[in-house]
């Protein structure tokens, strides 16, 4: 049976790349009817941030991504958090010393900081000398007797080839003068990733591993882990790194990278799962809107892309939009209301229903239901008013014309699209005037704004009474 995991690290907020890859773990897993597992890799205590591990679930909740097994799921191989699994690291690092496979380093911070420092001078790539590397049984066990700080390197064979299968990218091979004898236990007792990670993955039963491309430097140390423990090890799948416009990697220097920032800004889950599933992968040559189900059953590793896949922020903005199209303004309501508090907007439901159907076409995040659509719930200020469309359209001649067709807007019994559009076309006939020359000084006396839904359409939301007040009010305070 397939068995993936996600294993993120609690150090902070949760990264669009990090979103990606669960997306493809859950994907993967219930493509072959197999299990998800979340893991929390946080064995790094000078990174871990409180309240992290929470707000990773909440953010997975809120993308749909399920887990069948996890620290809140439970399941048959917790625990799910390292930090609870620390005497089972340290018992596999002392089962590789005493076969050899790894030794103890007694190596300064000092010493090694003044090392890298003389490899970078000569040009050599920087990687520790092997200082301790032979060292007697005898030293060993007297300076860890005597108290002395230690950590545990994994002992790379020289003159080796390493190779291993990627699923995405073929074979790959690295020289093993080019790998580095990693730290495997940290002075502090705690593992690093490199031997943690093998350690679960063995005992969790993953069949597939499932990461980011930054980590393929790391397999072949992995590799190495795995066959000095004699277990099999799983398939490899490294994803293409994330990039900017211009192909520098995904940082937060050049936008959001946050998923909660993209929840706060008002993007729907099902849009970001659908733009991020297709960040280096795509079933289809003409589709780009696919339900989960969809990308469920068409979900292939072996069709990711080796090559760095853009973060097209504008895409993403019309995905999101044509998600909220799809959706009713009933549907939408439960999602905006919220937002309308945050702005301390009172309306009813069945007002902002209203709103949110004449927006739907025009927006393309939630928040533009209400940040570019304030004039529905509260008059214009004016003070960030458009000049340049006001100079153009806030004339002396506009505000005589308005003048005289206040009054008959004011005798209309009838306010909606229909009638008021009547009432302008037949003022700008009479008068040999074209309707624009009515229409774009309205809009801004009732909105403040050179654009937004059409004229007849806002009018009649906003209602005949607030639409009079705001007339009047702009033609005598609007200069």
């Amino acid at each position: 049976m397939v068995r993936v995991r996600f294993a993120p690290s609690p150090t902070g907020y949760v990264h669009v790349g990090s979103l990606r890859t669960a997306l493809y773990c859950y994907l993967y897993a219930r493509h072959h009817g197999g299990v998800n597992i979340l893991r929390i890799e946080d064995t790094d205590r000078t990174r871990y941030v409180e309240g992290a591990v929470e707000n990773i679930i909440r953010t997975m909740e809120w993308a749909g991504i399920e887990f069948d097994e996890g620290p809140f799921t439970g399941g048959a191989c917790g625990p799910y958090v390292q930090s609870e699994r620390t005497e089972i690291y340290r018992a596999h690092a002392n089962q590789l010393i005493a076969n050899n496979d790894a030794y103890v380093c007694f190596c300064t911070s000092e010493r090694l900081d003044t090392v890298r420092k003389q490899q970078q001078a000569s040009g050599t790539p920087p990687m520790y000398d092997r200082h301790c590397r032979n060292l007697s049984k005898e030293e060993v066990a007297t300076r860890i007797a005597s108290g002395e700080p230690h950590v545990v390197r994994l002992r790379i064979p020289i003159g080796e080839v390493v190779r291993f299968h990627d699923l995405i990218r073929g074979d790959i091979e690295f020289d093993s003068k080019t790998i580095d004898d990693q730290v495997l236990l940290k002075s502090d007792g705690f593992p690093t990733y490199h031997l943690a990670n093998i350690v679960d993955d063995h005992m969790m039963e993953i069949t597939h591993v499932i990461r980011g491309e930054e980590w393929l430097s790391s397999t072949p140390k992995h590799v190495l882990l795995y066959r000095a423990f004699g277990w099999e090890p799983p398939k490899f799948a490294h994803l293409p790194l994330l990039l900017n416009a211009d192909r520098s990697k995904l940082s937060k220097r050049q936008g959001d990278v946050a998923v909660e920032d993209y929840r706060e800004k008002g993007y729907l889950p099902h849009a970001l799962i659908n733009f991020v599933a297709l960040l280096g992968w795509n079933p289809s040559a003409t589709e780009e809107i696919f339900t989960i189900h969809d990308l469920i059953r068409d979900f292939d590793l072996e069709r990711v892309n080796k090559g760095g896949a853009v973060f097209n922020r504008e895409k993403l903005d019309w995905m999101n939009a044509e998600y909220m199209r799809k959706m009713s303004p009933h549907e939408l309501l439960p999602l905006v209301r919220p937002l309308l508090e945050k702005r301390n907007f009172v309306v009813s439901d069945e007002y902002a229903e209203r709103v949110i159907a004449v927006m739907q076409e025009r927006v393309h995040t939630l928040w533009d239901f209400v940040d570019f659509a304030s004039y529905f719930y509260a008059a214009p200020t004016f003070a960030d008013v458009d000049e340049k469309y006001k100079s153009k359209h806030w004339t002396e001649e506009a505000k005589s014309r308005l003048g005289e067709l206040l009054p008959k807007l004011d005798a209309s019994e009838t306010w909606n699209h229909d009638a008021l559009e009547a009432i302008i076309r037949e003022y700008a006939e009479a008068n040999a005037v074209s309707a624009g020359k009515l229409i774009h000084p309205l809009r801004l006396a009732v909105t403040g704004r050179g654009m937004g839904p059409g004229l007849f359409e806002l009018l009649s939301v906003i209602g005949k009474e607030e639409c009079l007040r705001r007339i009047r009010h702009a033609l005598q305070h609007l200069t």
